[in-house]
Formats: C-alpha cells, structure tokens, sequence
C-alpha cells in the first residue's frame, strides 16, 4: 500500500474513534487531528483583556503541562465570538494526527435517524426587520458593514448521534474544515458540543508561514447546472459582494501586517463552492518577522473578522448586540489547535451547531452592506442552514 492511501486510512480511524463528550476532532484539506482526555484546561478570563491574554495564558498552560512531565505540548478547543468571554482550550491527554480524510465515492451517506420539531430564532419575518435596521445604520452613520444572524433550534426526544453527524459533515464538506469541540456544560446540559464543517480559514501558521482565506460574499448553489453557473458568474462580478468582499481583505491585511516581513495580498477574489454555496475567496499569504509569534496571536489579532461580525468591528459590534436577539456563544468565533512551537491552524466557526444530548441549535447569518435586500440575505441564511441539515438527512422539507 502507498504512502498517501495509508494516510488517508489512518485520517478515517481518527473520524471513527471520535467520542462525543471527551474528544477534540479537526480535518484541514490536508491533516486530520484526534485529541483525547483533558491533562489541563487553560484557565478562563473574561473581561477586555481577556481575548488580547489568551495567548500568553496559552503559552503558561504549555509551560506548566511540560514541566509536569506532559509530552503532548499542543492546546486544541474554541474561542467565542465576543472576546471578553472566555475561550475554552485544553492541553489533552493524547493526540493523534494523520493526513487528510479522503472517502469512497460509493460509500454510502448514513442519513440522521431522528425525528426533529424546528423553531427558528428570531423569526423570519424578524430577521427582515433586523436588516433593514442595519441598513437605516449605514444610511445615518459610519458604519460600512454587520453581519447579522439567525438561530435555527431543533428538538428530538432521541438521543443525537454525534459522531455519525460529524462524518456525514466530514464526507460532504472535504475541502474544509470539519471539527468537534467540547464546550462547557451549562445549566440543564452535562455535555455541550460545538459540531460542524467550515469553509473559512482563518489563519494558519506553518514555521514562519502564514495564511489566512478570508470569504466574503456568497452566493446560493442550485441542483441545475446551468442555473449553477450562472449563478457563480453573477456572484464574480456583483458589486454589492464585491464591496463587501474588499472591505474584509483591507480589514484583515491590516491585522496581519504588523507581524509580517511580506504579505501577499491577491488583487481580486476567485470563487469556491461547498456543496450548498457559491463564495468570493481571497488566499492572503505571508512571512513572519519573528517566529515568536504563535498562530493563536494571529488569531486573536484578526478576530473577529469582518467577515463574521462587519465593520468598523465597535460600530458592528454594537449593531449585532442590539438587533440580534440571541447570544452567538462559539458561534463566529475559531475553532482549532496551536502548538507549543506556535504552529497551528484556526478555523472560522461557521456552518456549524452547538449540540447537547437531545438538542441542536444551528447558526447561519449574512453580511449586510449597502445595496442589501432583506430578503436576499434571509435567502442566503437559509442556504447557509443546509449544510448541517443536509448532513442530519433533512432536506427542503426543513424549511427554515
């Protein structure tokens, strides 16, 4: 057998071990990562500082766990939306990584067996109303972009099956970033799990290389072809996503730029699709000035992106704070590992859930910029919801 089937072989062992509740799973394009066990959790800070610390603490926990005696120098977990909350990252007990998942084509897709009541918050008709908010905001002030969500809750009275959840994501979304998290358990949930299949890169360190794959602008995919592409070409050159595109680019080379010897910022977008969306995408590439410098500090100096929350980041930041009606949590924020060398890799928690025993509760939301319709970006909340519905065996008949 060859080097690269073996791999792939491996990754695949690494999916199907994956227990809910007391592993971490992360699958890039090219590796896959199994973590087990909690050595020692990085200690929570809220507060301003809180986001700005969370590497050093990051690096304390590191130091701790291999003057211990700890030989898996390496944090795994998730960072919240809102970064005066606290991130949930652990040093785990043992960690396995392989390359990346590949899967027969005839394997067969094992659909979700459950029987799921649906209540979106807020309701559609709310969310209409919370766009058009957002866009009197633009036409009164400063403030050039928000992105504003939905919530989508759904109830079984079975018990949800992560981890044929987790690879029913994994084998539709290969080209990227599939993970599993636990979080904190809150009041009247033991186990909470941040479960999903992000398309969005937001940073990764390798040495001294870096790159980050800002999306912004988005486009909904149809099952006919013809549509499909004219859809794709209409998203190419439709100025409202492209502005909003740009304004993501601009925001995120800033963020970059003071820790970069050279930045390769792309002139323009190309396009990539996942099985449900069209995306402008942008691969931003660079150097750093001292490999001192973690992929957890990238993290925490781009987050979040205007890709996720708008900008000016305050002015959005307020916004969503008073239009949405719900709290995102992990929702927005990044999921991902970095290790003790600062190598790592950072993942956009988008396209996801956060799941219990018996409940999910899914996230879409849509970049509103000037030039927006209400109903357009309803539409594209809805497209963006069928990645995890897809992946749980429903189809139109969830609605959402």
């Amino acid at each position: 057998m060859s080097e690269r089937p073996l791999a792939q072989t491996l990754a695949t062992q690494l999916l199907d071990s994956y227990e809910a509740g007391s592993s971490f799973f992360f699958a890039s394009p090219k590796r896959t990562l199994l973590a087990r066990g909690t050595f020692a959790t990085v200690p929570p800070l809220d507060g301003p500082e809180a986001l700005r610390r969370l590497p050093e603490r990051v690096e304390a926990a590191l130091d701790e766990a291999r003057d211990a005696g700890h030989d898996i120098p390496v944090v795994v977990g998730a960072v919240p939306f809102d970064g005066a909350h606290p991130a949930h990252l652990v040093v785990p007990m043992t960690l396995q990584r392989a390359g990346s998942l590949a899967f027969d084509a005839a394997a067969p897709r094992v659909a979700a067996r459950n029987q799921f009541t649906l209540r979106p918050v807020p309701e559609p008709s709310a969310y209409l109303h919370g766009v058009a908010q957002a866009l009197e905001l633009m036409r009164s002030g400063p403030l050039r972009k928000v992105v504003l969500s939905r919530s989508l809750h759904l109830d079984t009275p079975t018990p949800i099956d992560l981890p044929q959840l987790l690879r029913n994501l994994a084998q539709r979304n290969a080209a990227g970033y599939t993970f599993a998290a636990d979080l904190p358990a809150h009041a009247g949930a033991a186990r909470r799990t941040l479960i999903g299949a992000s398309p969005e890169l937001l940073v990764s360190r390798s040495g001294l290389q870096v790159l980050a794959n800002p999306l912004a602008g988005s486009a909904a995919r149809s099952p006919d072809p013809v549509e499909d592409q004219a859809r794709a070409a209409a998203l190419r050159v439709s100025p409202k996503d492209l502005h909003e595109h740009a304004v993501v680019i601009e925001a995120i080379a800033e963020a970059l730029r003071p820790y970069c010897k050279t930045l390769d910022v792309p002139q323009g977008p190309s396009l990539i699709h996942t099985p449900t969306m069209w995306h402008l995408s942008s691969r931003i590439s660079g150097e750093l000035l001292d490999p001192s410098i973690s992929s957890l500090t990238l993290a925490a100096a781009m987050h979040p992106t205007p890709a996720v929350c708008g900008y000016p980041t305050r002015l959005a930041h307020e916004a969503i704070g008073t239009i949405e009606p719900f709290d995102r949590g992990f929702y927005t924020g990044t999921v991902g590992w970095c290790d003790a060398t600062g190598d790592g890799q950072w993942a956009v928690t988008i396209r996801c859930a956060e799941a219990d025993e018996r409940t999910l509760r899914l996230f879409a939301g849509a970049g509103i910029v000037v030039g927006s319709t209400p109903e357009s970006e309803l539409a594209e909340t809805e497209a963006k919801f069928r990645t995890m519905l897809h992946a749980m065996g429903l189809g139109q008949e969830a609605r959402p």
